[in-house]
Formats: structure tokens, sequence, C-alpha cells
């Protein structure tokens, strides 16, 4: 019999002018774990993986243009922008309260420029395969139709763009009266890619709370060099590293990445 993944509690909050969407995956627990996807992913990326953290409460974020929240006027997709909604995540919805941050990717990213600036509102974090040295490339997009007659089709301009990890970037994906197509701002996507790439060393460097680096041997976005030179350069920073994975570590070794994930939470102060 196969064992189904409960469903999270959808919920809405205010970021600026943006209206934010998040799952709440319940729990008791005072520990808050809050997730954030990588580019085209949304919060049901983590739906797998947010149920085996049995000791925490987990939030799980919409980022800005992506899964059920706004795609903001403007394409407003600054580092600021991102880092602001999830102070406004945390203030607004979470008590203002310190919190351990899991960011694959762009959220990432994202995590530790937000523990960089706000160390008092960061417990811990879990970095998903994404360096201090960045330079993505995501002109893929611009070869995904806006709509298709079917969702065969969708997954087939996926692998014609070249991409390999159908399945990550096809959970980004809805139906509407116009056919088959991704939650993502798209578009969107051309104006965030570039501003999150760049040298962000100062932002690694700046937080001194506990990191858990989780790193893919087979990665796409960041080689294992950078990843042992980021664990060697920041005091606090643990490695591990998934000889066999590609970039989506979670997606590709569930039961391993929870596993580490779940050692770091138990003691994020060991080496």
């Amino acid at each position: 019999m196969t064992e189904h993944t409960p469903l999270a509690q959808r919920k809405y909050f205010k970021s600026g002018n943006l209206q934010l969407s998040y799952l709440d995956f319940g729990g008791d627990s005072r520990q808050v774990l809050v997730m954030l996807h990588g580019y085209m992913a949304n919060a049901r990326t983590f739906s797998e993986l947010a149920v085996r953290f049995k000791d925490w409460r987990v939030i799980a974020l919409d980022q800005r243009g992506h899964g059920w929240s706004d795609h903001p006027p403007g394409q407003k997709y600054a580092r600021e922008d991102y880092v602001m909604d999830i102070w406004n995540l945390v203030q607004s919805e979470l008590g203002g309260q310190p919190v351990t941050i899991l960011g694959h990717s762009l959220g990432g990213l994202n995590a530790y420029q937000f523990a960089a600036r706000y160390p008092e509102l960061v417990s811990s974090l879990i970095v998903e395969d994404i360096g201090a040295e960045i330079n993505a490339d995501f002109s893929f997009a611009e070869q995904l139709p806006f709509r298709s007659p079917s969702l065969k089709q969708l997954r087939e301009s996926l692998a014609g763009a070249g991409l390999r990890a159908i399945d990550y970037f096809a959970e980004s994906v809805l139906e509407d009266e116009r056919g088959w197509g991704f939650r993502t701002d798209l578009k969107g996507l051309q104006v965030s890619v570039p501003q999150s790439n760049g040298v962000w060393w100062d932002d690694w460097l700046r937080s001194s709370c506990p990191i858990l680096l989780i790193h893919g041997g087979k990665s796409f976005i960041m080689d294992t060099e950078q990843a042992r030179r980021m664990q060697a350069r920041r005091p606090g920073t643990k490695l591990v590293v998934f000889e066999q994975c590609g970039h989506g570590v979670h997606s590709d070794d569930l039961h391993g990445y929870a596993q580490a994930v779940n050692d770091f939470l138990d003691d994020p102060y060991s080496t």
C-alpha cells in the first residue's frame, strides 16, 4: 500500500504590494523550519521532505514569481526584494522569532543573504547546492511555450530545451482555459537570474550561525571544489557531498538528504 504525503494548509500574507503564499505543514513545535525552493519550483517541491521533520513546524514559501505567489509588476526581482519577502514572512506569520532556513539553489542564496542581513532572526541554515560564486544560465526559459495543448507536449518542450530534470521542472505546471503552462514568471526569470549571478563571498562569510552545505557531485550549478572552499573559509560550516546526485539533491536522494538534515538539526554545532 502506498503511503501518501498529507496535504499542507495554504496560507497568504503581504510583502510590500505583493500577496505571497506558503504551505504550512503544521506541527506544534516552537522550532520553525522555513523552506525556500529554487527557480521554476514552488513550495510543493518539498512536500515529501517536509513531513520528515517530526520535531519541527515546517513552512514552505512560494517565492515571488513562483507558485501561488504574485508576479511582481515591473519585474522586481532584486536581491533585496527576495530578502525582504523572507523578513515579512518571519515578522507577519511567525512572530518575529528566530528560524532555521533550508534553501535550495535560488532559495539557498536568499537564505544566506538573509542571514547576513538579519543574523538575529536565523538560528541555522541548510544551503543546498548553491555557491558563493554563481553564474547560472536560464536562457532555456525563452524557448518554453506560454501554453501547450497537452501536458505531454509541455514536457516535450522541457526536453527540447535541453533539460534533464523534467519531473523537477514539471512541478511548476498548471492547466487553465488556455492550456498547459508554468506557474513561474518565465519572463521574470530573465530579470531575476542575472541579479542572482555574481560573487557573494561577503554575504556567505558575514553570518556566524551553523550552516549545513549540501552539494550534489554531479551538479550543473556548482562544482565540488567551490563547495570545499565555502566550507574551509567559513567557520561553523559542515559540508555533505552526495556524489551521485545532481543539483536537486533533495529529490535525487530524499532519504539520504532527510537523514543529513535531521542529523544537523539534532546537533548543528557538531563538526
